[in-house]
């Protein structure tokens, strides 16, 4: 009987790697999406300093915008917290009033040291928080309606914890200061020095380590782009601020605020929790994750940085006011949406508030400049923000269509 035998098997080469490099759909859905933003921003304060004879990138005008932007960017942080488990609350700027009031009420008529006056203010931002997200996540009301009777019932409350004032003066110097004080140099270009040299070598060290494991990894471009920004902007803001009188102490406790958010939600199980909620909030009730106490606690976290906004906006005017801006909200999520966190919830970074504040603020703080009215201020906002809009949902749905 005749024997077959079968051929040697010849060893085949591995298939080559696929090509290192992002699509671009998949380059906004990173972190560094945010590089097209902050490009769109230098192009944007190269443009209004062009057309303001290098007024708008002044020292003084650059110390202005930036203390201007506080309130926004910190009720933003709140909005993102929010945003990224698939809710909203409409009622963080309201919040940051009422908060900022207790604060003030406290100080002078109770006559509460400076300090506890801020605790007292933020705990009174925790409470009303928590309130909010034991009804959206307990009684499953959803969050839209929850917050808008939430920002009509806080507006009353305010109206009534300053009643017959409208208006309340602090005297507190201590607390006029943190609106007024800036750092000593030491510090004021110390701290961002080091925060960019620690932000540069995170960037170096993780892509090594993708590297050494075999993981794709983004071009290098893109890597040098993810540093060279920033290091170009901080650069540029620290020039700007020494050529003046510093680095403003709420400018530095705004940043330090997102800086903190951003290591808890990109470090920390807590923070997958809430990507993960946002992705989908009934794979991850199977997978275990405590949907409900997440949310509460999410929403205490967010009005109390509305609170923190609410104590720096009184800080900076040196009163509590009855009368809430009617577009602190809306600046709020334009500056999330667009320095790119998703309203679908699950995408996003704390320092997209960054970026998204601002061109808001950019935008508002150029046109002044150029005497446009409050009109065409409305409008462009309005276009950048229904721009950022188109692009989160293409995103997504592409995201989607991949299977991602």
């Amino acid at each position: 009987m005749k024997t077959t035998v079968a051929p040697p098997q010849t060893e085949q080469p591995p298939a080559p790697a696929p090509a290192q490099g992002l699509s671009v759909g998949s380059f906004f859905r990173q972190d560094l999406g945010q590089i097209p933003v902050a490009a769109a921003l230098i192009v944007m304060a190269l443009y209004f300093n062009a057309t303001t004879d290098n007024l708008f990138l002044s020292s003084r005008n650059l110390n202005f915008l930036t203390i201007q932007s506080c309130v926004v960017a910190t009720v933003g942080l709140g909005a993102i917290m929010v945003l990224l488990l698939g809710e909203i609350d409409l009622s963080l700027a309201v919040v940051a009033n009422l908060c900022g009031a207790v604060m003030c009420l406290l100080s002078v008529n109770a006559h509460f040291p400076w300090w506890l006056a801020i605790l007292s203010g933020l705990f009174a931002g925790l409470v009303v928080g928590v309130i909010n997200g034991i009804v959206v996540a307990l009684l499953r009301v959803p969050s839209f309606i929850v917050t808008l009777a939430a920002s009509l019932g806080y507006q009353g409350l305010l109206l009534h914890i300053l009643y017959p004032n409208t208006t309340l003066i602090i005297t507190d110097p201590n607390l006029k200061g943190i609106a007024a004080s800036y750092l000593p140099d030491y510090l004021g270009i110390g701290l961002p020095v080091l925060a960019v040299a620690v932000y540069a070598g995170y960037i170096i060290f993780t892509r090594v380590q993708r590297q050494r494991m075999g993981l794709s990894v983004p071009p290098i471009w893109q890597t040098a782009l993810s540093i060279g920004l920033p290091v170009l902007l901080v650069g540029l803001v620290l020039w700007q601020f020494e050529n003046y009188l510093g680095v403003p102490l709420m400018v530095a406790l705004v940043v330090g605020l997102i800086a903190l958010f951003w290591v808890i939600l990109r470090f920390t199980t807590f923070g997958r929790h809430i990507y993960a909620i946002g992705g989908n909030a009934e794979a991850s009730r199977r997978a275990g994750i405590n949907v409900n106490y997440l949310r509460i606690v999410v929403f205490g976290l967010a009005s109390m940085l509305a609170a923190a906004a609410g104590i720096f906006q009184s800080s900076r005017s040196a009163d509590a006011d009855a009368a809430v801006s009617p577009t602190l909200l809306l600046q709020a999520i334009a500056a999330a949406v667009i320095g790119g966190v998703s309203l679908f919830g699950g995408r996003g970074s704390a320092w997209a508030v960054v970026m998204g504040t601002l061109i808001i603020a950019g935008l508002e703080n150029g046109l002044d400049l150029k005497s446009g009215g409050t009109d065409t201020k409305f409008m462009v906002e309005g276009v950048v923000l229904i721009l950022a809009v188109i692009i989160d949902a293409l995103i997504r749905r592409r995201s989607t269509a991949a299977g991602r």
